[in-house]
């Protein structure tokens, strides 16, 4: 059986991306709430939907296509990724994207 490890590596603030030039948001919307660094997850099947736990259907629908690649078997190489089963994606969020390493693991 194939599982993917998937990883919450970096959560951007909105001034990590606009420096000075903020756009005009309230100020709890400065970095997502629904991850934590650090945060693990693991996706048993892409089929069968959200790992337990996941707490975003939108960052989850992002990141989608490279777990459906790692599960069946497929890498990211041609795109400068070195290691086997390994690929960083992000959540399309521009104010506050969240970055996810997905890692195959084999049993």
């Amino acid at each position: 059986m194939v599982r993917i490890k998937i990883t919450v590596v970096k959560k951007m603030r909105t001034e990590d991306i606009f420096g000075e030039n903020v756009p005009r948001i309230s100020e709890e919307a400065s970095c997502c709430e629904r991850f934590e660094e650090g945060d693990t997850f693991i996706s048993e099947d892409v089929n069968r939907g959200m790992p337990e736990g996941w707490p975003c259907p939108w960052a989850y629908n992002d990141i989608y296509r490279g777990l459906v690649v790692l599960q069946y078997g497929g890498d990211f190489r041609s795109v400068g990724i070195k290691e086997k089963g390994l690929v960083y994606l992000a959540c399309t969020d521009g104010l506050r994207p969240v970055i996810f390493k997905l890692e195959r693991v084999e049993e």
